[in-house]
């Protein structure tokens, strides 16, 4: 045999050796299953306490009374206010506007003298008739001339009652020469010029009072509700009873923010919208005159209401993500174990649900939003301390 042959049987019999040593020396996997990695959950602690239920609108602010400025006798515009100008205040009882008085001073003075003369055929009817009973009485005269006398005098008091109720008039006109503010407001348009000849019953102007303002907030019926006000009632809320209201907008570049009440409801449904209008009044005179920087909501102005519902006990407020089949939440036990739990929802309202039964104090509520999910399933609990505070309600 040659060398060459031998060396490489040799080598091919060393090398099958060390491959039959490593098998028998291997060692021996005993086969297990994996441990699953807990997934890590947010929790917060359910404290039942008491909440207020919120009602959120919107609306737009309108004056509580507007009007047309009517002069009730015609003329020619002699005098006009400098307030009288679109976007004009006034005060109550405050001159706008004069016109040209004199035929209304002469009219008065015709008044004046017939009231003269009535007075005087009164007084001469009156001291005629007793003349004439004194005759009656001696015989001197029949019964029909003392009718006759009963009749004159009757008359000439009518003729005077006639005559003072036109001095009335004429006084009446005279004054109304002088157009009065009939409120404390602002001008929203004028269509008069001094010189112009105005009818009586004709409008000049359109006015608006200020001393509150009101704002119409369409809310839906399953709203209602949460809000301790009849649907249907008839009339104003009773001051002590009636929801506070907070109106808040940008106006000029600034956040505002306005306190009112409901006052009251619209007695009716919106046909179109299928809604109820709640009425918020806002007064401003008293808060402009308890604070100079006041600045009251403008007439138009388009504004956020969030009014004020009842109050509701043992609640435990959780944000919304966390019902799951429309009355399940999940709690997480004391192995830290999740488990489902069905709960009453008493209200679902923005990004809230209001819980009103199923949950109780001081269980761990699963914030965070599993996918799959095993009743039993073991979990990492981390406390969350941003999570919703019980006692705040969401909006």
């Amino acid at each position: 045999m040659k060398r060459s042959t031998k060396v490489a049987v040799t080598a091919l019999t060393l090398s099958v050796a060390a491959t039959a040593t490593l098998l028998v020396t291997r060692p021996q996997l005993d086969p297990s299953e994996p441990e699953p990695v807990a997934p890590a959950v947010r929790v917060m602690h359910a404290n039942p306490g008491s909440e207020r239920m919120m009602v959120h609108a919107q609306g737009t602010v309108s004056p509580r009374t507007e009007a047309d400025l009517v002069p009730e006798v015609s003329g020619n515009v002699l005098w006009i206010s400098p307030n009288l100008v679109a976007g004009g205040y006034f005060e109550a009882g405050e001159p706008l506007l004069r016109i040209d008085d004199r035929d209304y001073r002469y009219a008065l003075e015709r008044a004046n003298a017939a009231v003269d003369r009535a007075v005087a055929e009164n007084e001469f009817a009156t001291f005629e008739l007793q003349r004439l009973r004194e005759m009656e009485e001696r015989n001197l005269i029949s019964p029909s001339d003392v009718e006759t006398g009963m009749r004159a005098a009757r008359v000439t008091e009518a003729t005077l009652a006639d005559a003072r109720a036109a001095l009335n008039q004429a006084e009446l006109d005279l004054s109304r020469t002088e157009v009065i503010a009939p409120f404390t407001g602002l001008v929203r348009s004028e269509q008069v010029d001094p010189g112009q000849f105005v009818n009586r019953g004709s409008a000049i102007a359109r006015l608006y009072a200020v001393d509150y303002v009101e704002v119409r907030l369409p809310i839906a019926d399953q709203q209602l509700a949460y809000l301790d006000i009849p649907p249907m009632q008839r009339g104003e809320l009773d001051e002590s009873t009636a929801p506070d209201v907070l109106l808040s907008a940008d106006f000029a570049g600034q956040h505002y923010k306005w306190r009112g009440t409901i006052v009251r409801t619209e007695a009716e449904i919106d046909m179109r919208s299928r809604m109820v209008n709640a009425v918020a009044r806002v007064r401003t005179t008293d808060d402009a005159a308890n604070n100079p920087e006041y600045v009251p909501p403008p007439v138009g102005l388009f504004v956020e209401a969030e009014i004020q519902g009842r109050s509701a006990d043992n609640v435990v407020v959780v944000p919304r993500s966390v019902i799951r089949n429309a009355n399940q939440v999940l709690v997480v036990d004391d192995d830290d174990r999740l488990r489902f739990r069905t709960v009453s929802v008493a209200r679902i309202y923005g990004d809230d649900a209001y819980i009103d039964g199923g949950l109780e104090k001081g269980e761990r509520v699963c914030l965070t939003v599993l996918q799959a999910v095993i009743d039993g399933m073991r979990v990492e609990v981390v406390e969350d301390e941003a999570a919703p505070m019980p006692g705040v309600a969401g909006s």
